[in-house]
């Protein structure tokens, strides 16, 4: 089943009047969508008491979970205590999806702004097994970590650079983040037929299950020469990329993602654009 969903809470929930993420469950279903990216961008904030409320209410209303963890780590720091902290920021997003019941958690591995390419990459490889690690020694290990591709080009986090990452451990699948992808090349999603290439890259190195059931992010996002500027909603046609060109290749491949929408304020009601998207696209065949 291909899911859709927001990450974090649309402006509407809290103008709606709900504070609380336990009630988002419900809302999203009630809206039609079944998957939420619960944000921990911030910090690892949430109790384990509030965590099972969120679980239990997903469970309830068949929502499927995962959480972002924190936009600090960096995992290739030239300072080893912040990749020493970085390592335990993701095994608290660990925990915390633990309680919550989520699948997966998303993570941003790091950057190359202030290190050599090579050494950042031998340096987060090393790191990330060494989560993993952990991760298997504390019963964390069935919850699958998700490094993300990123939108600026100091960030390690180009295709190449995540589907590296993900040869260490057959359970790490990548976020695929069709937005940073876009951005960091410059506008390079503009066809079907580019998602297409993206997709028999990921699906060629990946194999057939981590493949169908991939973690993808999507909005429209604006961009500069250093990539990632902005990110857009569906209404802002003046940037790409387009969902329904992502969407014919899912049907074509007959894919199950779950597909994160990072819209600006709207993640929620562009979320449900995209999954009608899809389905008109779908009906159409």
């Amino acid at each position: 089943m291909i899911r859709f969903g927001p990450s974090g809470n649309s402006e509407s929930f809290y103008n709606a009047g709900y504070k609380s993420s336990v009630d988002m469950p419900k809302w999203l279903a009630d809206m039609g969508l079944n998957a939420y990216e619960y944000q921990c961008n911030r910090g690892v904030r949430i109790g384990k008491e509030a965590s099972g409320k969120i679980g239990e209410e997903a469970l309830k209303h068949d929502i499927f979970l995962s959480i972002h963890a924190p936009y600090y780590v960096n995992m290739a720091s030239p300072e080893e205590e912040k990749r020493e902290n970085s390592k335990k920021h993701i095994i608290k997003t660990l925990n915390a999806a633990k309680w919550m019941g989520a699948k997966r958690i998303v993570v941003h591995v790091g950057s190359y702004s202030k290190v050599d390419k090579k050494w950042a990459l031998y340096t987060v490889k090393k790191g990330l097994s060494q989560v993993i690690e952990e991760a298997d020694n504390s019963g964390l290990g069935e919850i699958t970590i998700c490094p993300e591709i990123l939108g600026k080009n100091n960030q390690l986090g180009s295709l190449e650079e995540i589907l590296d990452l993900c040869k260490i451990d057959e359970r790490l699948t990548p976020t695929v983040d069709f937005a940073h992808l876009h951005a960091r090349g410059q506008g390079s999603l503009s066809s079907p037929a580019d998602f297409e290439s993206v997709l028999d890259i990921l699906e060629n190195s990946l194999g057939k299950e981590r493949f169908k059931n991939l973690h993808c992010h999507f909005s429209r996002v604006e961009f500069t020469k250093g990539g990632e500027k902005k990110h857009w909603t569906m209404k802002d046609i003046q940037y790409g990329p387009e969902f329904s060109h992502l969407a014919e290749i899912i049907l074509k491949k007959k894919m199950e993602p779950v597909i994160i929408c990072e819209s600006r304020g709207k993640m929620a009601e562009d979320a449900l654009k995209m999954k009608k998207i899809y389905e008109k696209i779908k009906g159409g065949i």
